[in-house]
């Protein structure tokens, strides 16, 4: 993978804080940097899905009520008179 170079400017507290933290680690800086833009990128996407989670259950009687409730047999996934899914044995008869 091509390697795209980065100018940037921190003061000297923050530099030696990578610079030590870098070194106990085993890595260069420019490593450590890449590791933690990886993390911070990693904890973004999992609270991204966490609130996303949250929100489906809060609103989950109203999704039921709309679409119907999965596995009940009710709502827009199904369309034959008894409430069950439509297979392909069904399409001649349609």
């Amino acid at each position: 993978m091509a390697k795209t170079q980065l100018n940037v400017r921190v003061d000297e507290t923050t530099a030696e804080a990578a610079r030590q933290r870098a070194t106990q680690r085993g890595m260069s800086v420019n490593r450590y940097i890449e590791e933690l833009v990886k993390q911070d990128a990693g904890e973004v996407g999992r609270t991204f899905v966490e609130a996303a989670s949250d929100f489906m259950k809060s609103y989950e009687s109203v999704f039921a009520e709309e679409f119907g409730e999965l596995g009940t047999g009710k709502g827009a996934d199904t369309d034959k008179a008894d409430g069950t899914r439509p297979d392909a044995s069904d399409e001649g008869s349609r």
